[in-house]
């Protein structure tokens, strides 16, 4: 069964790498903070399989549920953070570079 779990973190670090790729080259800021959301999220799956690998005892994968949430949320506050900062910006009408001004306000409305 250990098996099955390991291949599956090793996927899911697989799966990381093309994200890795559109963090680096990604045409705007948005496609950026969206690739850093999906890796933080598969972060927190990866943690959980940890936890289930190294299950010694009971007490020990309820550790790696907890890390995994905390990580989940604190990942979730940051993508929310980022988006009211731009958000704001666009407001003010300081819009940084890679960020198309006329697809927010196509959005918005």
């Amino acid at each position: 069964m250990n098996g099955f779990f390991i291949f599956v973190g090793c996927a899911l670090l697989a799966l990381m790498v093309p994200v890795l790729y559109r963090i680096a080259v990604g045409p705007t800021t948005i496609d950026r903070i969206v690739a850093v959301n999906v890796i933080g999220t598969k972060t927190a799956v990866l943690l959980i399989v940890i936890g289930t690998v190294f299950d010694r005892d009971q007490n020990q994968v309820a550790m790696f549920v907890d890390f995994a949430l905390a990580y989940a949320l604190l990942n979730f506050i940051g993508s929310l953070a980022a988006a009211r900062y731009f958000h704001r910006l666009q407001d003010r009408g300081k819009v940084p570079e890679g960020i198309d001004a006329d697809i927010i306000e196509a959005e918005d409305r």
